[in-house]
């Protein structure tokens, strides 16, 4: 278990690159996600994701039901078509903060540490972590969205 340096710039090819399905559920996986536990806690996050450490895998750690909640392989099965702008900022982002349009309530399909198929659905701040999660394991950045519903939050983070 350690605190791992989280990797920035939103040009990054390593945070750009989508990452790849977990298969193999040991000790190997049981570290890295507890260098997300610990380095999510570490800098107060309320969510991190593999390629944010410089990790390829489908994995990501994320603040639900105020608990961080370790998500293999996550999958958003359902999701309202109603949006709403939410500020949201990125740890590999450091000083950007944007609106960002996300669904009001997701179903989220994921395994647990050891392999487990569970479902949950989720509303409000618990779907607005959980689908910036996913974003990074899809490449996909809170810039992104500038442009697309998305506005530049003017002064400090909240």
């Amino acid at each position: 278990m350690a605190i791992r340096v989280i990797v920035t710039g939103q040009e990054n090819p390593i945070l750009r690159t989508k990452a790849q399905k977990v298969r193999t559920f040991g000790k190997e996986l049981q570290k890295l996600v507890s260098d997300l536990l610990m380095t999510v806690d570490h800098v107060k996050g309320a969510g991190l994701a593999a390629p944010q450490i410089g990790e390829g895998e489908a994995v990501c750690v994320a603040k639900i039901a105020g608990a961080f909640t370790p998500l293999i392989n996550p999958n958003i099965l359902w999701a309202t078509e109603e949006k709403v702008l939410g500020e949201e900022g990125c740890l590999s982002l450091p000083d950007i903060w944007l609106y960002v349009p996300r669904s009001t309530e997701i179903v989220l399909r994921y395994q647990n540490e050891k392999g487990k198929e569970e479902e949950r659905r989720l509303q409000g701040f618990d779907a607005r972590v959980v689908q910036h999660e996913v974003d990074h394991l899809n490449g996909i950045l809170i810039v992104d969205y500038h442009g697309k519903g998305a506005a530049v939050v003017p002064g400090e983070a909240l």
